[in-house]
């Protein structure tokens, strides 16, 4: 039984590993992509750069005028409509741009500070091309990402955000879908092992009035009784489950002592188990034959725990918020990294174990009395301590 569910998780394992995969290797083509744009881009500009020095020194009188096509050159300036760019001179000024949206009409003083401001942004940037006019002359070239470019770069993120939304509702549907078939299987199963229980214990019922007539010792049959009944209490258990339990006002005191005084007589004589209870009444809603289970399941895995010697404290205090249940063993102990592991289906440190006592038992204790049940403290060799909180009820008896 454990390995099945090894098995599943392994599973989750390896879709959560095939989804990284996935998304690994979107996200190197886009950089890619990107990366391959931002390169030509950076070529577009050198070859604006060029033109640009080209015209000031055909212009200028410090190179070949006769040997320049001004005007494809200028058409070579022209054609850039998607890139923003500032050419300063050495001293900073900013002597041409070109593809900003300027916040006022032209001549307004706030485009001037507006094209500073972004001048103040490109500097030391890797967008930058350095133009050599003449020995002692440089003018620099700036310019910003293409707005398709910076569109490309962000792409890829709102993908990645959607596919992990998309593998998050996937994953959470699978798990949801197995979550509810095993739901269906053990609400079959107890729900079976229920109807299975009742004939033989309504037989047994009937034996048992027979018994006093046929001379058996009457504290036998008083016993004898007490077992059938918790037989019958057991098949009314299992019953409940799947099914919205009937929950009532109750006093956990009476509950819980009612649970460890049945174990006490049912449990090896070198085990000492005694049960505390708060002072006066806690009150709380709750299903007492299902919560009488709980208890009575973690007192036997404290008994299974400690090898048929030890001691068990069963505990009730008063909280702020509600109620609550100490089960103290010394037995072996839990390591801090199974706190949470050992109410999973399927774990289980018992060679006949199904793994599925604790699992119930949170099902309980958190969906049908909106309680929590966790492991307090524990250590290997140290012993464990298991705590039940419930909320209070003010109607309780």
């Amino acid at each position: 039984m454990a390995n099945i569910y090894e098995l599943r998780r392994y599973g989750k394992i390896a879709f959560l590993i095939a989804s990284a995969s996935v998304v690994a290797l979107f996200l190197y083509f886009s950089n890619g992509l990107i990366s391959d744009l931002s390169a030509q881009e950076r070529e577009r500009m050198e070859i604006w750069a060029d033109a640009t020095k080209q015209i000031i020194s055909a212009t200028s009188g410090t190179g070949n005028a006769g040997g320049t096509d001004i005007d494809f050159l200028l058409s070579i300036i022209q054609r850039n409509t998607t890139i923003p760019v500032l050419l300063t001179d050495s001293e900073g000024n900013i002597l041409q741009h070109r593809n900003f949206k300027l916040p006022a009409t032209e001549g307004d003083p706030r485009n001037d500070e507006f094209l500073k401001e972004r001048l103040d942004r490109l500097r030391g940037s890797s967008n930058t091309i350095r133009i050599e006019l003449a020995p002692g002359e440089t003018h620099y070239l700036y310019y910003e990402d293409s707005t398709l470019l910076r569109r490309l770069s962000v792409f890829p993120y709102i993908q990645l955000l959607v596919m992990l939304a998309f593998i998050a509702v996937v994953y959470f549907a699978v798990l949801s879908t197995k979550k509810a078939e095993q739901n269906k299987v053990w609400v079959g199963l107890s729900k079976e092992t229920a109807h299975q229980l009742g004939t033989p214990i309504s037989s047994l019922m009937a034996w048992m009035e027979l018994l006093p007539d046929m001379g058996v010792d009457p504290d036998t049959v008083a016993e004898m009784n007490k077992d059938v009944n918790r037989l019958s209490t057991i098949a009314s258990r299992f019953s409940k489950i799947g099914s919205a339990p009937r929950m009532e006002p109750a006093d956990l005191n009476a509950l819980t002592s009612e649970a460890a005084g049945y174990m006490a007589t049912r449990i090896s004589p070198k085990i000492s188990l005694r049960c505390t209870t708060a002072a006066g009444n806690l009150p709380v809603m709750a299903c007492a034959p299902l919560l009488a289970w709980v208890i009575e399941n973690l007192v036997k895995n404290a008994v299974d725990a400690m090898d048929g010697n030890g001691n068990i404290t069963v505990e009730t205090k008063s909280t702020l918020t509600g109620a609550s249940i100490e089960i103290s063993d010394t037995g072996k102990g839990i390591s801090r990294k199974n706190f949470d592991t050992i109410f999973r289906p399927g774990y289980t440190t018992k060679k006949r174990g199904w793994g599925l006592g604790l699992t119930l038992a949170r099902r309980i204790i958190e969906e049908y009395h909106g309680g929590r049940i966790y492991v307090a403290r524990s250590a290997p060799g140290a012993g464990t301590t298991f705590r039940i909180d419930f909320p209070r009820a003010t109607n309780a008896k």
